[in-house]
């Protein structure tokens, strides 16, 4: 009886903290667009990917950010296809976007125009339950204190996934913690022209238990802002080892500081037309 209560206590307090966009619960049917950033966008007429595909499956479904763009649903089924018949691996896909792309109230300040996918670093031959993926639990392939791999959850199933991935051609980056790009930095041993996919590989803290997918504007959406493409060459040298600590610190607890308010952006007129509430 009591967690009863408390899921509906969580669930209520979900509901009235949740944005605008939160509250659209089903696309529009327009043809599909991407419009503005992936950080200040949103989504007309999203495709959703099945729950269960060739390959992968969808982790938390209860929160409804399995809808993305075509181009974002093609790529995942590509990438489910490849990998469980060249691996035998099983793809746990996290966030994509929301039925209408837009804003999140929690964990995310992009994937708002369907061309964000998270993909786990769990990597498994083996099919989750439907419990199961309503609360999975993550792998962590970083030893975040020490800032090194951990090398009892590293597979070179990993490696083969995220090249697989940066070597599709509508993919523009891929954001991993440092730790893992070095890692297939060293593991590569291509030959020095065929290491360019290591190039969309951009390290970035908090993904050590997932990769982050970015996929190009697609053809078609004249309203989608472009992001830059990444620097010249494997971004293997001086670049991450910038990010690297000058010292490993001993574990401490942190201060809390005062976090300044951010501005809230303005979004695209053509998004305040896709919601009912503004």
């Amino acid at each position: 009886m009591r967690l009863l209560y408390t899921s509906a206590l969580i669930f209520y307090s979900l509901a009235v903290s949740a944005t605008p966009w939160e509250k659209e619960k089903s696309p529009t049917r327009n043809s599909t667009s991407s419009i503005g950033s992936y950080a200040n966008g949103c989504l007309d007429g999203a495709q959703a990917l099945p729950i269960n595909g060739e390959g992968y499956q969808i982790i938390r479904p209860q929160r409804e950010r399995y809808y993305g763009h075509t181009e974002a649903i093609q790529f995942i089924e590509r990438l489910g296809a490849i990998t469980s018949e060249q691996l035998n691996t099983n793809l746990l896909v996290g966030d994509i976007s929301l039925p209408r792309g837009g804003r999140f109230s929690s964990g995310h300040s992009s994937h708002q125009t369907g061309l964000d996918i998270d993909i786990w670093l769990r990597l498994t031959s083996k099919r989750l339950t439907e419990n199961e993926l309503a609360v999975p639990k993550p792998v962590s392939v970083v030893d975040l204190t020490n800032y090194k791999l951990r090398k009892s959850n590293w597979t070179d199933d990993h490696f083969q996934v995220i090249r697989y991935a940066a070597k599709d051609k509508k993919v523009v980056r891929i954001f991993v913690h440092p730790v893992i790009k070095q890692a297939l930095c060293d593991q590569d041993s291509s030959d020095v022209n065929d290491r360019s996919w290591l190039g969309k590989i951009r390290p970035w803290w908090g993904h050590h238990s997932h990769f982050h997918v970015r996929l190009k504007c697609p053809e078609g959406s004249s309203n989608c802002i472009a992001q830059a493409s990444p620097p010249k060459g494997d971004g293997c040298g001086y670049e991450l080892a910038s990010w690297a600590p000058k010292t490993v610190p001993e574990p401490h607890q942190k201060v809390a500081k005062k976090k300044k308010k951010k501005k809230v952006k303005v979004m695209p007129s053509q998004c305040l037309a896709l919601i009912s509430n503004q």
